[in-house]
């Protein structure tokens, strides 16, 4: 076993120190709840990095919100020293670069981040759940990026754990020996040694050219309130020194290097970073928009003749409007964008206008939970109060006049005939127990999705393929696959084209007036539903006016579902204490002429947490549950 390191051991392995062929740098992939976290902590604590008085559990979760969830949300790099031993008696100290990747496939696009900085993956199976879908999203991943793939069953002290099924279902996927399947336990510290031990001997050392012109690719960076924006690069060729002058290859911006360094765990300086290492850089910059995650880094006075490749950027699959509930928290919800886009590289928006809204932000993300996430952090990190709009995905839309539009909003959606409209479709691979197998086609049958094919990875498990419109499982296709294979389902899927489809647009009317805001493209079948569920629910919602108001839902100029809110009246009568019945009719029939001529000029505030009830509904589809 590879002796621990002390502390002072530990902070001699610097970029000066550590030769190309001592470099290790490996990530780690697995399903969401495998134990990445935990593994992630018991290599820290076996290299000596954290001492026991630091340590805490998941220590590389930095968020709160990652914390309470359990899931892990941004990637991490972590740079940790581990000696071994040879046959012939002489110790070596290795370096080490570790990044503990998320589980979740909207959060898949820091997995593709983290693999192009590394030459190696621990593929981490949970020994009670064996594989799952992002599983083999995560292992297709690695083998396309070309990276050496070291096998690990993980919870082998669970009670509930199979690991010599499981072994065999990971031996039978990836080619290789059951034998050389590792059994660890990331709670236990189990089994730890030998995978640093394992990953030390397997994973190739960095093959960038130290003598080259420098070239670094950004990975990752944060936004730092006292020292502006932090870059976390891997370095492939060449060399970056502090104080020298850095080029961003994409933007052309120049900056002045004021410090580099390696984070382990904590963020260290040093005297450089050499061919292979992976690092931090920081220049003073303020403007977050000057350190593109994917750009690549060289030095200004001998620049690199051509950037790096191989990453590729996250295309959203998610629309929804971003308002502030105050008008005036627009510029800082545009400061707050700014610094989440740096930290969170899928994040992409735009401004975009609403009459019933004013002014806020047009946001793509990757899924439904990167939505939640980011809304979360919004309120969190910035204290700002915002709507979300109901989220939609984007259409493409052919006239009667042949033209095309892209539709992203349901207020873009364009007025007259319509030849067509295609819909984004998903290929999606749904792993599940054989028992739930008719469970789980009646849910995609409902969801109008396409079968093509079932394996069946063991006599117990099954691989089924579908084609399914994206529209269709951005809002509770998840929650319902869960509920109906009592969480043993997993789901992944990835973007597989277009489709043509039968799509309207429901519009809200309130007294006659379009409300934007509530406006939804849903399948011709679904909009009836849709239409009943949102004017019920707008009638309790908006409080009563001086005069009735129709709640109702259309579909072009046709009307198909209706409710009325009730007009406030006073009681005209009170003081006719008897008398002439042509007296009192004649009140009430000027009350009657008043609340007419109100409803033609009247118009209806709807508050802004009618807003927030409705959009921020359980149900946006209206979809019966």
């Amino acid at each position: 076993m590879s002796p621990i390191p002390t502390p002072e051991q530990a902070a001699t392995v610097t970029p000066a120190a550590t030769a190309q062929e001592n470099l290790r740098n490996f990530s780690i992939i697995a399903h969401i709840d495998h134990g990445k976290s935990t593994l992630a902590d018991r290599m820290l604590q076996a290299t000596g990095v954290v001492q026991p008085r630091d340590m805490r559990a998941q220590y590389l979760d930095r968020m709160d919100i990652e914390r309470e969830r359990g899931i892990t949300i941004k990637s991490q790099a972590v740079r940790m020293p581990w000696t071994v031993t040879g046959e012939d008696g002489t110790a070596r100290t290795y370096a080490l670069n570790m990044i503990d990747t998320p589980g979740h496939v909207d959060f898949s696009y820091e997995v593709n981040r983290s693999l192009a900085a590394c030459e190696g993956a621990v593929l981490l199976v949970d020994a009670a759940q064996g594989i799952q879908a992002q599983t083999l999203a995560n292992l297709y991943m690695a083998i396309e990026g070309g990276l050496e793939i070291i096998p690990v069953l993980n919870k082998i002290d669970l009670p509930a754990a199979e690991p010599e099924k499981h072994a065999e279902e990971i031996a039978s996927l990836i080619g290789c020996d059951v034998d050389e399947v590792l059994k660890v336990s990331g709670k236990t510290g189990q089994g730890v040694p030998e995978l640093l031990d394992r990953i030390v001997g397997s994973v190739p050392p960095p093959a960038g050219d130290p003598d080259a012109a420098a070239r670094a690719m950004i990975f990752d960076s944060v936004y730092d309130t006292y020292r502006g924006v932090v870059t976390y690069v891997r370095v492939v060729d060449g060399a970056l020194k502090p104080r020298e002058r850095i080029e961003m290859l994409s933007t052309g911006a120049v900056h002045d290097l004021l410090e580099i360094g390696v984070i382990s765990p904590e963020p260290k300086p040093s005297q450089g970073l050499a061919a292979g290492e992976v690092g931090y850089l920081i220049t003073g910059v303020k403007d977050v928009r000057q350190s593109k995650v994917g750009d690549t880094v060289t030095n200004a006075a001998q620049p690199a003749s051509e950037a790096l490749g191989g990453y590729q950027d996250p295309k959203p699959m998610v629309f929804s409007g971003l308002f502030p509930v105050d008008g005036s928290d627009f510029p800082a919800l545009r400061d707050a964008l700014d610094k989440l886009k740096l930290n969170d590289a899928a994040l992409t928006y735009e401004p975009e206008t609403s009459v019933a809204l004013g002014f806020g932000f047009r946001c793509g993300y990757l899924g439904l939970l990167h939505l939640e996430i980011i809304q979360e952090r919004l309120e969190r990190e910035f204290g700002l109060d915002i709507i979300s709009t109901a989220p939609s995905v984007v259409y493409e839309v052919t006239t009667e006049d042949r033209q095309t539009h892209t539709v992203t909003n349901p207020s873009e959606f364009p007025e007259g005939k319509i030849l067509n409209v295609s819909e984004p479709v998903v290929s999606a691979t749904i792993l599940t127990p054989s028992e739930f197998v008719g469970t789980v086609m009646e849910l995609c049958q409902q969801r109008r999705g396409t079968m093509k094919g079932m394996d069946y990875l063991s006599e117990t498990r099954v691989e089924m393929h579908y084609t399914l419109p994206l529209a269709e499982i951005v809002f509770d296709f998840f929650d319902q696959l869960k509920s109906r294979t009592r969480g043993y389902a997993s789901l992944d899927y990835e973007p597989d084209g277009d489709q043509n489809a039968d799509l309207v647009k429901v519009d809200i009317l309130l007294n006659g007036d379009k409300v934007d805001a509530f406006s939804a493209i849903v399948h011709k079948d679904s909009a009836y539903s849709y239409g009943v569920m949102l004017t019920k629910r707008l009638k309790d919602l908006i409080p009563r006016q001086q005069f009735e108001v129709p709640v109702q839902a259309a579909v072009g100029s046709r009307i198909i579902a209706r409710e009325t809110i009730r007009a406030l009246r006073k009681d005209m009568l009170a003081k006719c204490y008897g008398g002439d019945i042509s007296r009192k009719r004649k009140l009430l029939e000027k009350q009657k002429e008043g609340k007419k001529r109100m409803k033609a000029i009247g118009r209806v505030e709807v508050p802004q947490e009618a807003f927030i009830a409705a959009l921020g509904a359980d149900n946006p589809t209206g979809r019966a549950k």
